[in-house]
């Protein structure tokens, strides 16, 4: 199978800098640098990726146009679920337990695909089935769902009609449901059928809503369907293919949205307070994959394969999933939840099964795949060992220095790992947070190109974004062709744009991509969105000799501690995610006290390796969690990452917590789109975080 268009791809730098440049023609004004661009939009900020493209439905037509009979997507089918569960011992309440944990795996068929012609007549067909249950143009359609093609071609369907459509997760729970669905008086809502029930306990609120569609792509228990319609006797419930029969054997014309109508009302995961509506036209969309394609499309296109699973309800993967269609490449639905052959009974894992060549993940998903390679590695001879770690060593010089050799190693060392994630992967790409930079390195050199990018729902997700050709693990790349950035002084923090070597500041950010309102919020407005159209991101950023940027922290994870000076939270993360102890991690710094501690979610491989190099007995999670020696020799390997990352005195956690528990959107630890809920860990681990403060300062 080919591997798409464009060049080899390497984890060095090619191109030649300026990355961005200023503006030219600019009034200095005091307290901020110049306003930077990227080169190609030097003079004008590109709005659409074609001419005739201003709307996400136009975008669908024109790539069909082009492509055709080539495959746009494809998903699986679930073939059965298997429970294995085990007696685990747990500590509850201060006394050893024994308790059932069980685990579910997956079954699923092969990917089935269909071609740009089959989706086109998909969409036309989810409209006039909209038209069919009564709704008409400007009427809102709300997505509750997981990321599955059905969720993208009710979106298109919807605006085929010139509806627009609310999004929000599917973890969003009852109350940001409730809210967003009041809010903006949604007519209707497509929904994964296990959320009937959570929509039955909002339903009384949301009165606009008559019609419900549920998504067949998964099983639907009818007392759910019953209950409902008992409750609400005036609600249309369908299937999505029901819907789709309808408009198939209805067809009405098109009513196609203009550039400046509302495309979609996306809602934040609200993971403090109540979750910010953000409405996005059609030219947002289109700009942004406009801003995107510039950097890109140069890389991506017929004949690669794109590993869709990350939550449509976020925006890096809905203008990713629209800029796919764009770019004539094929995407393949999965999830995190079988990703990998360790979920899966009886079929490969999604990657395996698909074969991407291009992924794009977060954080927690890349230090998953770093541990699962070195476990592997570790676990091999010292010969075996000793080859891998003098190639990768050797590889990173040979790409440092631009000379040839590294293709001997790829073919010899790392073809196996390769192989690991499909064996076509190509270019990874980073959103949602930071990396730290061994991992960014590591992935770089054994499986492809590690490029990173940063976007916020407010600018479509135009932010940054790298160049493959100019890969570095020192930024994240420069800024998208539709969109100005510059830095403003933070004072507080002493983020300056006179700093030296680099300016320094908050980044603003501006063009046809951001927003220029939060739905029905004048008070969020008038703080983040100034007169002329600048967002104050409230992320702190600099620029670097070449015209990169890169992000330092954000406003609200600065810390001040005890002795008054600023900490970083997420910079700080980043670096003692790195350890391999370490699954997932949030670092908690009191103001009332002079160093932080860490709270993490232990890689239980990694756990009992360690456990079991102390000469501590114990089979399960559970009980290592607990275990004194144990937790001492956990800190001790981040207190040892920390030190390595270059962390000063002040950064170094003074104690830890180890859960026994993952951190999921169920439990509310992590938001949908697996950022940190800080306010939902802080609380659940409060005693425990009490207990670590304390053990570190017996005396106070």
């Amino acid at each position: 199978m080919s591997i798409g268009k464009g060049p080899a791809l390497y984890p060095r730098m090619s191109a030649k800098p300026p990355f961005s440049v200023e503006v030219p023609d600019q009034t200095p004004v005091e307290g901020e640098t110049p306003v930077r661009r990227h080169p190609i939009s030097k003079n004008e900020i590109y709005c659409k990726p074609a001419d005739n493209i201003n709307t996400t439905y136009e975008l669908v037509r024109e790539s069909v146009a082009k492509y055709g009979n080539a495959k746009i997507m494809g998903s699986r089918k679930l073939v059965d679920t298997h429970q294995e569960t085990k007696k685990v011992k747990k500590i509850v309440d201060g006394e050893e337990r024994e308790v059932d944990k069980s685990w579910t795996f997956f079954e699923l068929g092969p990917y089935e695909y269909m071609t740009f012609n089959e989706y086109e007549q998909l969409m036309l067909q989810v409209g006039s089935g909209l038209r069919k249950v009564g709704l008409v143009k400007d009427d809102r359609v709300h997505l509750f769902a997981g990321t599955s093609q059905n969720w993208l071609a009710m979106s298109h369907g919807a605006a085929s009609q010139s509806m627009p459509i609310v999004t929000a997760y599917d973890t969003l729970g009852e109350e940001g449901l409730r809210h967003s669905m009041v809010a903006t008086k949604a007519k209707a809502i497509f929904l994964d059928p296990h959320l009937l029930p959570t929509l039955g306990n909002v339903l009384k609120a949301a009165t606009e809503v008559n019609v419900v569609i549920w998504n067949n792509q998964h099983q639907v228990n009818q007392a759910h369907v019953d209950k409902l319609l008992a409750d609400f006797p005036h609600l249309k419930i369908v299937s999505f293919d029901e819907l789709v029969t309808l408009g198939k054997e209805n067809p009405v014309d098109p009513v196609p949205p203009a550039y400046e109508d509302l495309c979609c009302i996306m809602y934040t995961s609200g993971s403090t307070g109540v979750p910010k509506g953000v409405p996005l036209k059609h030219r947002n969309v289109v700009g942004s994959v406009a801003g995107v394609s510039v950097v890109v499309q140069p890389f991506i296109g017929p004949g690669d394969g794109l590993l869709t699973y990350l939550p449509l309800a976020h925006i890096l993967e809905f203008v990713f999933e629209n800029a796919c269609i764009f770019w004539g490449a094929t995407m393949g639905y999965g999830n995190p939840k079988t990703l990998s052959d360790a979920s899966v009974r009886n079929c490969l894992g999604d990657i395996k099964e698909f074969k991407p060549s291009v992924l794009v993940g977060v954080p927690a998903v890349w230090e998953s795949v770093k541990k699962g390679i070195v476990g592997k590695v570790n676990a091999g001879s010292p010969i075996v060992r000793g080859l891998f770690w003098s190639a990768l060593a050797l590889k990173e010089r040979l790409m440092a220095s631009g000379l040839p050799g590294s293709g001997i190693l790829d073919a010899v060392v790392f073809k196996k790992i390769k192989e690991a994630t499909g064996g076509r992967l190509k270019l990874c790409m980073n959103g949602g947070g930071p990396i730290s930079k061994d991992t960014q390195k590591f992935l770089s050199m054994c499986i492809g190109p590690m490029i990173s990018g940063y976007g916020l729902t407010e600018t479509t997700a135009m932010g940054a974004l790298q160049n493959p050709q100019e890969w570095t693990s020192e930024s994240i790349g420069t800024v998208p062709a539709a969109v100005e950035i510059k830095l403003v002084d933070f004072p507080d923090a002493g983020y300056f744009s006179t700093n030296k070597p680099n300016p320094q500041g908050e980044i603003w950010l501006r063009g046809p991509t951001v927003l220029t309102e939060y739905y029905q919020n004048p008070e969020e407005t008038a703080a983040a969105v100034t007169a002329d159209g600048w967002f104050k991101t409230g992320d702190i950023g600099e620029f670097d000799k070449n015209g990169h940027f890169k992000l330092i922290d954000r406003k609200k994870n600065l810390i001040k501690t005890l002795n008054g000076e600023y900490i970083a939270l997420e910079k700080l993360e980043s670096i003692y995610r790195s350890a391999t102890v370490v699954a997932n991690i949030c670092v908690y710094a009191d103001e009332t006290k002079t160093k932080p501690i860490a709270i993490i979610v232990p890689a239980e491989p990694a756990l009992k390796k360690l456990a079991q190099s102390l000469g501590v007995k114990g089979e399960s999670l559970e009980e290592l969690v607990h275990d004194k020696k144990v937790k001492a020799a956990v800190l001790r390997e981040l207190q040892n990452a920390g030190r390595a990352g270059g962390l000063s005195g002040i950064e170094i956690i003074e104690g830890v917590v180890v859960s026994d528990e993952e951190w999921t959107p169920q439990n509310n630890l992590v938001t949908a789109a697996q950022k940190l809920n800080r306010k939902g860990i802080l609380n659940h681990y409060k005693k425990e975080v009490t207990e670590a403060y304390a053990a570190a300062n017996p005396s106070a």
